[in-house]
Formats: C-alpha cells, sequence, structure tokens
C-alpha cells in the first residue's frame, strides 16, 4: 500500500484528487493509518516538527527499507507499477531528504515536475507531503505537474531555490506497464554528484519512518499559492522561466525572420512527450512558426503508446516527413523529458556528435549568449561521443574536455567556468545557460545557424540547408564516421561477463597489436579525474583506440528500469573530401565486424542483430 493511497489504484487517486479538500484530508488520514497496520511494532504519531514548516502537523508514518533503490546518474529508475505499490517512493523521497543536511533543507524551497507521464500526479501529491513534512518551507510546482528536465534546471537557478526533483524516465516508455523514473538537481540546477546519490542509497537501506505533513492534496491544473501555514506550494506556467532564459541566450529577432520566411518549414516532433508544452508556446506563439510545424504536441502519460526517444527508429513519423522529395528544411525531435534531441535536413541525418560540433563551430557568429567577452571558455564531450568537437576547440582555441557519460560530470567544469558548450553522442546537447542537456535549446541553435546563413539569400533563392552545413563543417575539420549499436533489455549477467572478457582483452593488449588492419594505440577501461574536484570516476566504457584514430567501445547502459542495455559505439575519421560522402554503415563495416568478433557480443547476449542502429 502506498501511504497516501493506502491499497487504491492510481485511477482512484486521480478522481479523489478533483474532490474537496477536506475529504481528501481525511483520505490522507485514513489511508495512513492502514498503512501503519503493516508494521505492527510502531505506532505512527502526529507530532509538530521543529524542522517543518510552522503550523503544519506532520504524522510519522513507519516503514521498513526496500531493496534496490540504488540511485545512479539519472536518479532511480524501476517499472512505475513498482513506484506505485506500498512505500516505494516514499521511502526513496525520504531517504533523499536524511541524505541532505536537515539545516539547509528547514526553511528552504524546491522545485518539482517532470514529464508528464503516468504516476507523476500521484507522486507529485506525495512528494509535497514529505517536503513539508521534513521542513521545506515552498514548493514551486510546474501546472498539472509539468516540468521539462531542463526547465527545471532553469526554475531551480532562476528562482535560487536549494534543489529540485524531476520525475521522469527520460527517452523511455510511460504507462502502467512501463517506466517510471525520479532524480534531485542541487541548488545550480545540476544533477546530484555521486556523493548524494550514494548517502541516498544508504539510507533507503535503514529507513525507519517517513515525516508526512498532515495537508490534503494540492491543485496542480491552476496556477497559484496555496498556504498550509508557514507551507506554501506555488504553482507556476511550466514554460515561463525557460522561455525567458532562452530569449535572454538567442536571438529571437534572427530566428523570427527565418520562421516567417514563405520559403523555409520546419517540423518539431513532440513524440506526445513533455516538450509538447513548449512547442507552441515559443516555437509558434513567439517566434511565428506555422502550427502545422509542431506535431505529435500533446503530452500523453503513456506517450501515446510510443517509445520517446529521439533516434532514427523510434522517431520514424518525422524520418519519414524528411525523406521525401519536398521535405521541410529542419526536422526536429525531442524525448520523454525534453532533454534529449534529433536534428534532420531534407533526407539528410546529422549526428549527435556533428551536431554539437557544429553549434560549437557557429556559436559565435549567431548566438548572443557566446559572443563578446564571455565567448566560449570551453567544450567538452563524452568519452564515447566521436571527436569532432575536439577539433573544432583546436581550431577556436579552447579546452576540450573528454568525460564519462552523464551531464553531471559537465557541471563542475562549467561552475568552474572552463566549459561553455557540450554534448554526448546519445542526442544530448547543452550549454552551461543551465545543468541539464537541453533539446529546445539545440533546435533553437540550429535555427539561430540557419537564420544567419540564410540571411542575406532572398527569398525563393537557393537557400543554405542544414546538409550544406554539415558538409562545409566536414570539408573544414574532416569528417568523423560514427555509428552507435544499442542492444536493449538483455539479460543482465551475461552482458556483464562480456565486458569483463573485454576488460581482460584491454589489460593484456600491447601497442602495436594488429586488429585486422587496424593497428592498436591503446586500449583501458575509461577511467576520469575530475579537473576540479579530483574525484575519480572508474570502469567507465571498454575502448580499443588504434593508430589511425579509430576506436571502439563497449559499455553497459544505466538509463533503462530493468535488464541491461549493450551500447557498441564506432569511430573512423576521414580528412580526404572525395570519401567523405560513403555511408557511414558502409565506411564503418570492417571496424564494426571486427568490434563485434573481439566482444564475442552474439555468444554472450545471444543477439544477432541491435535493436537500434544510430
Amino acid at each position: 500500500m502506498n501511504v497516501l493511497a493506502a491499497a487504491q489504484s492510481p485511477a482512484v487517486v486521480r478522481r479523489q484528487f478533483s474532490q474537496q479538500k477536506t475529504r481528501a484530508f481525511q483520505s490522507t488520514k485514513g489511508a495512513l493509518r492502514q498503512r501503519m497496520s503493516n508494521v505492527p511494532a510502531k505506532r505512527a504519531k502526529t507530532v509538530a516538527m521543529a524542522g517543518a514548516a510552522a503550523a503544519v502537523a506532520v504524522t510519522l508514518v513507519p516503514t521498513a527499507p526496500i531493496e534496490g533503490q540504488k540511485t545512479g546518474t539519472s536518479g532511480l529508475r524501476k517499472k512505475a507499477a513498482e513506484f506505485a505499490s506500498g512505500n516505494y517512493l516514499a521511502n526513496w523521497v525520504q531517504s533523499l531528504f536524511l541524505a541532505l543536511p536537515s539545516t539547509e533543507v528547514a526553511g528552504s524551497s524546491m522545485v518539482l515536475g517532470g514529464d508528464g507521464r503516468w504516476f507523476n500526479k500521484e507522486a507529485a501529491q506525495i512528494i509535497i507531503k514529505l517536503a513539508a513534512g521534513n521542513g521545506v518551507r515552498k514548493m514551486y510546482v510546474g501546472q498539472h505537474g509539468f516540468l521539462a528536465t531542463p526547465a527545471a534546471s532553469a526554475v531551480i537557478r532562476a528562482r535560487k531555490s536549494y534543489g529540485g526533483f524531476i520525475m521522469s524516465a527520460s527517452h523511455n516508455p510511460g504507462g502502467p506497464d512501463e517506466d517510471w523514473g525520479i532524480k534531485y538537481n542541487s541548488s545550480e540546477g545540476e544533477p546530484a554528484p555521486e556523493k548524494i546519490t550514494d548517502a541516498i542509497y544508504g539510507f533507503t537501506q535503514t529507513v525507519s519512518e517517513l515525516k508526512v505533513a498532515d495537508i490534503p492534496d494540492v491543485d496542480l491544473s491552476v496556477c497559484g499559492i496555496t498556504k498550509f501555514g508557514d507551507f506554501e506550494v506555488e504553482v507556476i506556467d511550466p514554460v515561463a522561466d525557460y522561455l525567458a532564459l532562452a530569449e535572454e541566450v538567442f536571438d529571437f529577432g534572427l530566428i523570427k525572420s527565418l520562421l516567417s520566411r514563405a520559403d523555409f518549414t520546419m517540423k518539431f516532433d513532440a513524440m506526445h512527450a513533455i516538450t509538447g508544452a513548449y512547442a507552441k508556446p515559443i516555437l509558434v506563439d513567439v517566434l511565428g512558426a506555422d502550427p502545422s510545424s509542431c506535431i505529435n504536441d500533446i503530452p500523453c502519460e503513456d506517450f501515446a503508446g510510443g517509445h520517446p526517444d529521439p533516434n532514427l527508429t523510434y522517431a520514424a513519423e518525422l524520418v519519414k516527413m524528411m525523406y521525401v522529395a519536398d521535405a521541410p528544411d529542419l526536422g526536429a525531435a525531442s524525448d520523454g523529458d525534453g532533454d534529449r534531441n534529433m536534428i534532420l535536413g531534407n533526407n539528410f541525418f546529422v549526428t549527435p556528435s556533428d551536431s554539437v560540433a557544429i553549434i560549437a563551430a557557429n556559436a559565435q557568429t549567431c548566438i548572443p549568449y557566446f559572443m563578446g567577452s564571455g565567448g566560449l571558455k570551453g567544450l567538452a564531450r563524452s568519452m564515447p561521443t566521436a571527436a569532432a568537437l575536439d577539433r573544432v576547440a583546436a581550431d577556436l582555441g579552447v579546452e576540450c574536455f573528454e568525460t564519462p557519460t552523464g551531464w553531471k560530470f559537465f557541471g563542475n567544469l562549467m561552475d568552474a567556468g572552463r566549459l561553455s558548450i557540450c554534448g554526448e553522442e546519445s542526442f544530448g546537447t547543452g550549454s552551461d545557460h543551465i545543468r541539464e542537456k537541453d533539446g529546445p535549446w539545440a533546435v533553437l541553435a540550429w535555427l539561430s545557424i540557419l537564420a544567419h546563413r540564410n540571411k542575406d539569400v532572398p527569398v525563393g533563392g537557393a537557400k543554405v540547408s542544414v546538409e550544406q552545413i554539415t558538409k562545409e563543417h566536414w570539408q573544414k575539420y574532416g569528417r568523423n564516421f560514427f555509428s552507435r549499436y544499442d542492444y536493449e533489455a538483455c539479460e543482465s549477467e551475461p552482458c556483464n561477463a562480456m565486458v569483463e572478457h573485454l576488460r581482460t582483452l584491454a589489460a593484456a593488449a600491447k601497442k602495436g597489436d594488429m586488429y585486422g588492419p587496424y593497428e592498436l594505440d591503446y586500449a583501458d577501461d575509461f577511467q576520469y579525474t575530475d579537473p576540479i574536484d579530483g574525484s575519480v570516476a572508474t570502469k567507465q566504457g571498454v575502448r580499443f583506440v588504434f593508430s589511425d584514430g579509430s576506436r571502439f567501445i563497449f559499455r553497459l547502459s544505466g538509463t533503462g528500469s530493468s535488464g541491461a542495455t549493450v551500447r557498441m559505439y564506432i569511430e573512423q575519421y576521414e580528412a580526404d573530401v572525395a570519401k567523405q560522402g560513403v555511408d557511414a554503415q558502409d565506411a564503418l563495416a570492417p571496424l564494426i565486424k571486427i568490434a563485434l568478433e573481439t566482444s564475442r557480443l552474439t555468444e554472450f547476449t545471444g543477439r544477432d542483430v541491435p535493436t537500434v542502429i544510430t
């Protein structure tokens, strides 16, 4: 049973949500008493907590640890039904408050929102009550519980909050039988560091009581302030703070000049996810795009049965639109929580590795945030991401950092003033305007580049296209052929065995070893020492790097809710312009064959083909 819903289903809770506050209060109190019966050794008691907001009574609800609440890079992710059962979510949230200094939490403000998936509405009420019970003075909550992940980071920073909760399982499917997740972001708007996530996990193993405020559910459908003594909940427009920041970062007038052209068209696919709440207000209402530019732009709890991952496989509807004779000039998609993006041109796909490099190379000419004295302070990419960004950094004379996968590794560099633009091959791109990757930001950046390149092209003239911009970039910097193979929902044990096999091979490998025609430069299991705080992250991916810069990498992804996802990354550099137009799969085929043979992937996993090829 859930401490706030007893044995009732989320559908029943949702019906209660619209009932009178008095009845909601009585229902909550009854549910708490019912939950207590499961722990007969203790009795719940209602007290006036010193750390709780003044005049708010707090019930101490007995609970017991629940196994499997290890919190990772992207928070905690499990099946939604598991989160919705018993005290699963409440235990984790209480453990978070135990991991934070109580003197800092007391009287603080926090932010709450999410991607609109199933169980978010019920979860929001649980989190609000626990926040009040643990001393938080104010909660800023996105209307309907909505906040895209980049918007949550923006709200935390704009309102100088102590931190915030993001209810999302990112690009994973949603619904009663699918995934759910939660993570905590710190006062800078960035994902919690490992010292906090490790502490949360430690407390999930010992948590014995929940501090639940005796307050009714809050109506999250209407913007405004609801007060309970000195504790208050302010329901905010989920778009406003993010839009205000975007107007500071970009030249909206420049973008408007492009979107108002009769000869320019675009399609933005929100994939029935959270950026649907942002697409029309920003692209249409403010920037003047045609309303038909936005598709699948109504957020759904189950993402309309789709998989909200913006890649060539799951964004099939957009891909089909972009690969026809008279396709739009720009196609873009974002994922479940709005922190990822995919960029397409007319019959042309831009890899995430190329996208971040092209944005960085053009930022100082068309994005005001990167102009003037501030400029570009530095660039960074995750280790598996192709090295296209490195060549831009060298050309611009700025630092370029190689970090483990996980946006939190960019945060320290940003806070230290050494990083401006960064990206991951997993369709994540962003900058130091916030502390999360930012799907809409990447779309606005590409619109800025296209607007700048076409500002002197008359309507009806030969426009500079996404494909032209990308190929001109290759001509200057060379092309990093790149592909990623994802093998999703594999059994964990054989995948771990495969990685151990690769670690053994890497440890024994020597410079000069031959892998087919490729001469090995080095092989290792990537380890990262943070240049700011000296912290060390180990076992971040096994890589085999060759003398010509080619490489293959294997790592297990931590973004799923069950099983394991094997990711294989293949990269090969080509400076010869005459060879840059070859299809990436053809160019990489020999190295892909060697990587699969070396890893014995099929033998370990039983998989003959990947789930997704990027």
